[in-house]
């Protein structure tokens, strides 16, 4: 993913490729630069992003590993450094925006709705973010609507044979070699199934979503921005 963003900000006519680097110890050669795009691990993201917010740095954040928790941390960052924004997004991808925003839309009308990501076998964490955000997006949804919980008479199960948990929605995660990254929202009710998939077939995927970052993150309303949904006016 590093490798694509450096060729995508380095080829479009309205960004300046500063600097790209792989380790904490290069990151002085981004100082001057207006914005950093992060594809880094859930280990070091943190410490990048402080240090960022430090010189006065807006982010674009690709990495996975945004809990709630996380969320609130950098939140706290951020409000120690007003001249910093971050935009952490779950899913560069605009069809995977469209994705999930179309999931949330849909999920009211269905009794049943689970979650099937399938990603490279290098992947670091499990399930992805974008998986985890389509859950939290389809149980909100879910919940303002008054929705019933799901139907589910599973009483005996090896530990993981019904995924993870999220907010009452079921997410699995399979890393197959040869995949890049894709994702299934399985919608039922009586008499009737919705599958919306998305599938990214190469990282040059994500860059449109990438520049729309680097071009929106100085304007935001918000110090921290949580997904593409209101850079595409999807609310």
């Amino acid at each position: 993913m590093g490798s694509e963003v450096v060729k995508a900000v380095g080829g479009a006519a309205d960004t300046e490729l500063v600097a790209g680097i792989d380790t904490a110890g290069e990151r002085d050669r981004v100082l001057g630069a207006d914005v950093v795009v992060d594809f880094t691990h859930p280990d070091a993201v943190m410490d990048n992003l402080r240090w960022l917010a430090a010189n006065g740095i807006h982010a674009v954040v690709g990495t996975s590993g945004f809990d709630d928790a996380r969320l609130a941390e950098l939140r706290g960052v951020l409000a120690e450094h007003p001249g910093a924004n971050a935009l952490v997004a779950p899913n560069f991808g605009i069809a995977a925006v469209l994705m999930m925003h179309f999931a949330a839309k849909a999920a009211p009308y269905f009794d049943s709705a689970e979650i099937i990501e399938l990603h490279h076998t290098k992947k670091a964490d499990a399930p992805s973010g974008t998986a985890q955000h389509t859950a939290e997006l389809i149980a909100r949804a879910r919940d303002n609507a008054g929705a019933a919980p799901m139907p589910d008479a599973t009483t005996a199960e090896v530990p993981g044979a019904r995924g993870a948990d999220i907010e009452g929605v079921r997410v699995h995660a399979l890393r197959i070699q040869g995949l890049i990254a894709h994702q299934e929202v399985v919608l039922g009710t009586d008499g009737e199934t919705l599958t919306i998939r998305h599938d990214s077939m190469n990282r040059e995927s994500f860059m449109p979503g990438v520049l729309l970052g680097v071009r929106s993150v100085a304007g935001l309303p918000d110090q921290l921005t949580v997904g593409l949904e209101p850079l595409l006016d999807l609310g």
